[in-house]
């Protein structure tokens, strides 16, 4: 191994060097406090749990990505968080237990097995929100609020919000009573948005000629806002979980076209992203440059069920790394140098400052990097009995 090998970083690991590390730290403060305005809780899960808790009514995509390790006090398997909204939904469910909605927020590393295809990356920060004891669309709402808030305090503009509902195709698969194989394969056109063996298979399975008819459109609704209006006409004749479905879209349009007129919708009935997972709403937003959401959320009611108590919940998360990537600014230069000397009147004024706010950086003996290297765009200097803040010298 040579020294360069040394000091290589696994694939899909990263660190975080200034000024990036402070921009990340910086809207990590902003995102919390903007959190608790709202009144949601801070929760600090651990980053290691027993795997069989961990893992609790997860789909196997979770146990694709979790790192696996043994105990070595118990013997247990334990696994590493892949993602921190099952934890959190362990503990409203077994260690808070608190009756009515629950809001909670964290921001935590999390570790993955494998890299994301379109960020790359095995260490995220995530952050996220959930809101738990709540079955209404007003909870899918305020998530989607503060959605569109953390972007806007991170600086995204231009904002595009996809937005679909599981019940649509979850109500229209128990109406049909397919096999599982069957569903299987339609699950999957649909997610490719093959349209064509989509037709082709519903024609081949569904003999209900009114089902058939809006499994076939089911793909085909999808753009902006219009597409609830046609899709009040092509289910016209569905069940009351579908109704029900597309009122709630319809709600959330309402408020988001009122309050965010600058965010552009687009609704895709068929987006069954965590189809195994999600109960409900779902929504991602994205902003122009980046090749993937840079928020995922939607509702995931009974979750809590594997832990005795089953609960309404909804939420979102996002990867702090990615959102700091949002406003590259320039490094800032609001630091005061002070200069190398024992004189107790100066290391009083230091303390001062310090404790006032401000960042003072100090000189140390024989250094040779001077003030502006250090982002410091004023200075101590003695002056008429006493040590002054004065600008830098040009």
């Amino acid at each position: 191994m040579t020294i360069a090998d040394r000091w290589l970083l696994p694939d899909g690991m990263d660190e975080v060097l200034p000024p990036q590390a402070l921009r990340m730290e910086s809207l990590r403060r902003g995102l919390m406090d903007l959190y608790y305005r709202w009144g949601y809780d801070l929760v600090m899960p651990p980053p290691v749990e027993f795997l069989d808790s961990l893992l609790t009514g997860a789909g196997t995509d979770l146990d694709l990505q979790t790192f696996k390790l043994t105990d070595q006090l118990t013997g247990r398997l334990m696994g590493a968080s892949a993602d921190v909204t099952p934890q959190v939904a362990r503990m409203d469910a077994h260690s808070l237990r608190r009756q009515g909605p629950v809001r909670l927020c964290y921001c935590a590393h999390v570790l993955r097995a494998r890299a994301d295809e379109h960020q790359g990356g095995r260490s995220p920060v995530q952050a996220g929100l959930e809101l738990f004891g709540h079955a209404g669309i007003e909870a899918d709402i305020e998530i989607v609020k503060l959605a569109l808030a953390s972007l806007s305090f991170a600086g995204a503009n231009d904002v595009h919000l996809a937005i679909g509902h599981i019940g649509i195709y979850r109500a229209l698969a128990e109406e049909a009573r397919l096999e599982d194989d069957v569903e299987s394969l339609i699950f999957e056109a649909l997610e490719r948005k093959a349209v064509s063996e989509v037709d082709a298979l519903i024609e081949q399975y569904i003999e209900d000629v009114s089902l058939a008819a809006m499994f076939k459109q089911l793909p085909r609704l999808h753009g902006s806002v219009e597409v609830l209006e046609r899709a009040r006409k092509v289910f016209a004749n569905g069940s009351p979980a579908i109704i029900e479905a597309l009122d709630q879209l319809t709600s959330l349009q309402n408020v988001l076209s009122a309050a965010h007129d600058d965010v552009t919708l687009y609704f895709d009935l068929a987006e069954l992203r965590g189809y195994q997972y999600h109960t409900g709403l779902v929504f991602a937003a994205y902003v122009p440059g980046y090749g993937q959401a840079l928020v995922k959320g939607g509702r995931y009611d009974d979750t809590g069920r594997a832990f005795g108590r089953p609960r309404p919940a909804t939420g979102c998360s996002m990867d702090l790394k990615q959102l700091a990537t949002l406003c590259q600014r320039a490094p800032s230069h609001d630091g005061i140098w002070a200069p190398t000397d024992d004189d107790n009147g100066l290391s009083q004024r230091i303390h001062a400052l310090r404790d006032a706010g401000e960042r003072v950086v100090q000189q140390l003996p024989g250094q040779s990097t001077d003030a502006l290297a250090h982002f410091c765009d004023r200075q101590l200097i003695h002056r008429d009995g006493a040590w002054q803040v004065e600008p830098l010298a040009n």
